[in-house]
């Protein structure tokens, strides 16, 4: 049986989408599906391609026991639409763009935000922290352990 393939997007792929695949892949691994589910994450902008997690990010990350090892990379439609069964932008501007890139309506099904799965707390998006203080980086990983458990749990009656 072939993988189901989740796809996080941000803008920069520095911050919130290496932490949404390192909250989810966490998740995947206590539930014992790796051998049913992986994850990647991108920016909708190669602004940072081939560097590491923000810093700040990461230690927020570490402190919650995620590890941010991914590399920043852009988002490419025509590999990643083929590829991926699940794309999740960050924000109403990511879910924007990547629909912008969409080359078809099957595309287009196969484009979430992430807070779409959120179980708890009524947030519209997951927000930047690149330019907020610590209590950003906090947020942004509350909301991602509740969206990721609530994507795993919807994933889970398809698999």
């Amino acid at each position: 049986m072939k993988k189901k393939q989740v796809l996080f997007v941000c803008l920069g792929n520095i911050c919130r989408s290496p932490s949404a695949e390192a909250v989810f892949t966490a998740l995947v691994e206590k539930a014992g599906l790796t051998d049913k589910i992986e994850c990647d994450s991108a920016g909708t902008a190669g602004y940072h391609a081939g560097e590491p997690a923000d810093a700040r990010m990461q230690r927020h990350a570490i402190r919650r026991g995620y590890h941010l090892t991914s590399r920043s990379r852009k988002f490419m439609a025509s590999r990643d639409f083929d590829r991926f069964d699940y794309i999740i932008g960050m924000d109403d501007q990511n879910v924007w763009d990547l629909k912008c890139q969409a080359r078809h309506e099957h595309d287009l099904k196969k484009i979430y935000k992430m807070t779409d799965f959120a179980t708890e707390g009524d947030y519209d998006s997951v927000p930047d922290p690149y330019y907020g203080g610590e209590a950003g980086f906090e947020m942004v990983l509350d909301i991602l352990e509740d969206a990721c458990a609530g994507l795993l749990e919807q994933m889970r009656r398809t698999l």
